[in-house]
């Protein structure tokens, strides 16, 4: 007995990748509804052999449904997931609207998994930040071993985090470069994209991080532990799909980098490729398509007294969006629904 399951947002990036990890992952879904706004009405969208149509969110009835995954955004996420919710289906959200809300659990099964019987409260379910999402893959293992007191990260963010038309804009921006009669300006963006990098992503806030970087430090907190410190600077690359990510660790005690890449090793989610030679090492084109989280550069930090310096690289609309939704909804049925 499997799962009557929505998919919120099914035309986007997003919304079809969680179509695929449902197919590739063989979730238990009995059956399946791909919902999007009126202007996407009637798009056909793939479900393994399976094609389907998409029908009209406004008008689709929630009721007897088990779990819904959202990819609408804020906005449409703040009209419907409440009237999921309340006819009784389980909102998975991949938008940052409830991830700070204390009566909605935010999760990445790897680090949280317990804290999944908290969907209760509201019936809904936040998804973190993508490159949240990927980092505390990495930094859970080692806390526990070691207790991590603060984290300094800079992330390489690719522009598929923007959505479509973030990867339409790089590629205009870089066909038009090899085009003299054409100019694509910033529309998307703040400057321009193709062959450049942008340090900001989302707006600026009083203190002078923006958004995307508090994000990081508020998320981590609430998945890791509330006591790590940390700090990011987020920036936008020319680079189609796959988050990377240099990671500065410091705690508590000593941690030896060979022991940090063994726990790492075994840890969930997690491919060490790390050999201390050219190439040996992954990249964010390398990831794309693959479910792992990806470390490399494992090295002692010889500036601070118990630190370690990493590189993580992950598929960002996998792990960071889709991926980690759909892992998610198999926690909810292993721990609380328990159909599949």
């Amino acid at each position: 007995m499997g799962y009557r399951v929505v998919i919120a947002g099914a035309t986007g990036n997003v919304g079809r990748e969680m179509l695929n990890i449902l197919a590739e992952r063989q979730f238990p879904v009995d059956e399946l509804a791909a919902l999007a706004s009126r202007r996407s009405l009637g798009t056909e969208v793939t479900f393994g052999e399976t094609t389907l149509t998409t029908k009209d969110i406004d008008q689709f009835d929630f009721s007897g449904w088990d779990i819904a995954l959202f990819a609408i955004g804020s906005e449409a996420t703040k009209k419907y997931a409440p009237i999921a919710a309340a006819a009784g289906c389980v909102v998975i959200d991949n938008s940052s609207l409830y991830r700070y809300d204390p009566d909605v659990p935010l999760i990445v099964p790897e680090c949280n998994a317990e804290a999944i019987h908290g969907y209760s409260k509201k019936n809904i379910i936040a998804n973190p930040n993508c490159s949240t999402a990927q980092m505390v893959v990495a930094l859970k293992p080692l806390h526990d071993r070691a207790k991590i007191k603060r984290v300094v990260v800079s992330t390489y963010q690719s522009v598929s985090g923007a959505g479509k038309d973030g990867m339409d804009e790089l590629w205009d921006q870089t066909k038009s470069i090899y085009n003299p009669t054409s100019d694509v300006p910033p529309n998307k963006f703040q400057k321009e994209i193709a062959f450049n990098v942008i340090p900001q992503i989302d707006v600026f806030m009083e203190d002078g991080t923006t958004k995307e970087e508090w994000k990081m430090v508020v998320e981590t907190k609430k998945i890791v532990d509330p006591s790590i410190k940390v700090t990011a600077t987020c920036v936008r690359v020319p680079v189609f799909v796959g988050h990377s990510e240099a990671i500065n660790i410091e705690f508590e005690e000593f941690l030896d980098e060979d022991e940090a890449r063994d726990i790492l090793r075994e840890a969930p989610g997690i491919m060490v490729i790390d050999k201390r030679e050219a190439g040996g090492y992954v990249t964010p084109k390398e990831c794309v398509g693959d479910f792992a989280t990806f470390i490399s550069r494992i090295r002692q930090d010889s500036t601070i007294e118990n630190g370690l310096n990493l590189w993580c690289v992950s598929d960002n609309l996998r792990k960071g969006a889709a991926l980690n939704a759909v892992q998610i909804a198999e926690t909810l049925g292993r721990e609380v629904l328990k159909k599949g």
